[in-house]
């Protein structure tokens, strides 16, 4: 089988983000904190895909604190972790994959792509240097830090060990410093201890009635805490392997903690949004403070003596927070003694700092032209977008979304031939095999320069060809067909060079081929993995112009009749034609068949045609129905001897 035939096998499908050149601020929520003491770093990974390092001392300056961000990932970063001393990072990420980074440079050193679906979660047992990660496909994975920094291109062989046996998805892990321990939570509602030395199980520990989103060890391995989204905290000895306390301080479920280095009191947060202090040993929680969201990730900030906490939610912003306690609001909360009508107070009602995030889409509108595409973000502002360049067009502010949506009504339909994803709190446009070829267009409705009524373009050819426009193969006129149907070598409009393409398998879970900018599909190592992975359809439209085909509609030509009597077969016509026909070549077609050359008018569900509209846009807004469409004739003049004389006389 050639290259192009294993190729076939898969379906691949490419998309593009619509973004500044630069992101300097969080899109979406924030999964994971970081920070590095030495550097007085912190590290951000975002649902937009993204991984910042913020300097932390510059707040409460002028100075623009973020320095740097780590882009190489397609999907949520789920959570990452520091080694080595915060000289390098691995992140867990939705698209499946796991990567290094020099952390202080903010380089991609190696891709991992053992996982099988999202990898949710990574533990560092910091004394030996390895990494546990884990997610969605129920395995977990051992990772040696020293054996993934040394990789090269000569040397990239990544062995790995796993820990086998988990039976639900991993939400949660933790491990102690030295390596000897390893806990994994799941919506099994069971924690799994295992000794990853061995390879092996230790035990169960049974309790919690919901998912388990966050663990922590003592790093002696004695106890540990977890916290699940049934809403409660609870407190194991693994040596004795039974719960020895429950908290119940939350309204709902709680998905994050973090512990201070004694092991005496714990920091926990949830969908609730509110941050809890808990001292183990008296029980006694407190109520710090309330985010406005859900809060995802907490980080305790070692640079001023842990005396505040960096907390991130669902929200774009970052929050610092101080932890500093004061005798009032103090209320206890154990098994038995719990106040369903209390309602704390928060001890803090304003963080000391706040990292602040950007305009993160939360809902969008395809607009009639099939070109342009509204938004609306999380503060309900609306901007225009243009798919073809891949650019914001208009900042609209706080309109109407469905009132600007009227402006762009157009008289013809035109078919979605994209899809459009805003999880990441972005615009990213994908292009499928099954659609992409759906959207023929007469060139006078395009809007585009110098693109008349005499053509027909396929937004979905053009749109392939400005992706690839820089990769070599696309330029080289000697694989180009002799076919008739060949695309015209005119480029009607570019997109940004900065916007990143992504190749990659289709599917929910579909993994990531290739990852790289619109400019840079001209260097040699981008230009192979194009290569490697462009799929034969995208490769007859880029690099040998070949068009699809034209999408053909079939219908139905009866009499109209007032009395709407049932037609017979022998009054009844099924035509088949390409659905950018227009409702006057159908008429022309029924009065050369006429006695008499009589001019006729069409009519579809009682409704008269205007001559100029195409039959693709009468099945879609008038006909609107399964099965053939039916269209009725009727002659709008009668039938004289004239006309039968005009009918039979040679020209």
């Amino acid at each position: 089988m050639d290259r192009r035939g294993i190729r076939s096998i898969r379906r691949v499908t490419v998309s593009f983000l619509i973004r500044d050149e630069e992101e300097r601020l969080n899109r979406s929520g924030v999964n994971a904190l970081q920070i590095d003491a030495k550097s007085s770093r912190l590290y951000t990974a975002g649902r937009d895909s993204v991984v910042r390092c913020w300097d932390i001392c510059k707040y409460g300056l002028e100075e623009d604190p973020y320095i740097h961000s780590m882009e190489h990932h397609t999907d949520w970063v789920n959570d990452i972790v520091l080694c080595k001393d915060g000289r390098t990072m691995m992140s867990a990420s939705s698209d499946t994959t796991l990567k290094m980074w020099d952390a202080q440079r903010g380089i991609c050193l190696s891709t991992l792509r053992t996982h099988k679906d999202y990898v949710k979660v990574l533990a560092y047992a910091r004394d030996v240097d390895k990494v546990v990660s884990g997610g969605l496909d129920r395995q977990i994975y051992l990772w040696d830090i020293a054996t993934l920094t040394n990789l090269t291109a000569t040397n990239n062989t990544i062995t790995t060990s796993s820990l086998v046996g988990q039976k639900s998805s991993i939400y949660s892990l933790a491990a102690n410093p030295n390596g000897s321990l390893v806990i994994s939570g799941s919506t099994e509602k069971t924690l799994r201890v295992w000794d990853p030395r061995k390879l092996a199980k230790i035990t169960k520990l049974k309790g919690h009635s919901d998912n388990i989103r966050a663990i922590v060890i003592k790093d002696d391995g004695s106890e540990c805490l977890s916290a699940s989204s049934d809403g409660t905290v609870r407190l194991w000895s693994i040596g004795q392997q039974r719960c020895i306390d429950t908290f119940r301080m939350h309204s709902s479920g709680v998905w994050t903690l973090a512990v201070d280095e004694d092991f005496t009191k714990f920091y926990s947060a949830g969908r609730d949004g509110c941050l809890f202090v808990t001292d183990i040993q008296s029980q006694e929680s407190t109520l710090l403070c309330c985010e406005e969201t859900s809060i995802l990730n907490l980080c305790l900030n070692p640079t001023d003596d842990y005396h505040s906490i960096w907390v991130a939610t669902s929200n774009t912003h970052v929050n610092k927070w101080p932890t500093e306690l004061a005798p009032v609001d103090s209320t206890s909360h154990n098994d038995d003694d719990v106040d369903e009508e209390e309602e704390a107070s928060p001890l803090h009602c304003n963080p000391v700092d706040c990292i602040p995030g950007g305009d993160c889409i939360k809902s969008f509108t395809v607009l009639a032209d099939k070109r342009h595409i509204l938004t609306s973000d999380l503060d309900n502002k609306v901007t225009l977008w243009d798919v073809f360049t891949a650019s914001k067009v208009q900042e609209l502010g706080n309109v109407e979304v469905e009132e600007e949506e009227k402006k762009w009504q157009k008289p013809y339909y035109i078919p979605n031939w994209f899809s459009v994803d805003v999880k990441t709190g972005m615009l990213m446009i994908r292009l499928e095999e099954s659609e992409y070829s759906s959207a023929w267009v007469l060139g006078d409705k395009t809007g585009l320069p110098d693109a008349d009524g005499d053509i027909k373009v396929n937004y979905g050819a053009l749109m392939l060809r400005a992706l690839f426009e820089h990769w070599p193969p696309a330029n080289d006129d000697s694989d180009q067909s002799s076919n008739a149907g060949q695309l015209q070598n005119r480029k009607f409009f570019s997109l940004r060079e900065h916007t990143p393409i992504i190749l990659a398998e289709a599917g929910d879970c579909g993994c990531t081929l290739a990852r790289f900018l619109c400019r840079d599909a001209s260097n040699a190592h981008e230009s192979k993995q194009i290569s490697s992975h462009l799929p034969g359809w995208m490769e007859d439209i880029v690099c040998r112009k070949l068009l699809p085909n034209h999408s053909k509609t079939t219908f139905l030509l009866l009499p109209y009749r007032e009395e709407k009597k049932p037609h017979s077969s022998n009054d009844t016509e099924k035509l088949s034609a390409q659905d950018l026909i227009v409702v006057s070549k159908v008429a022309d077609y029924i009065q050369n068949k006429l006695e008499g050359n009589r001019t006729v008018e069409l009519l579809c569900m009682d409704q008269v045609l205007d001559y100029s509209v195409d039959i693709r846009t009468v099945k879609h807004t008038i006909w609107k129905g399964a099965g053939d469409m039916k269209l009725y004739y009727r002659p709008i003049e009668p039938l004289t001897d004239n006309n039968v004389e005009q009918k039979t006389t040679p020209a």
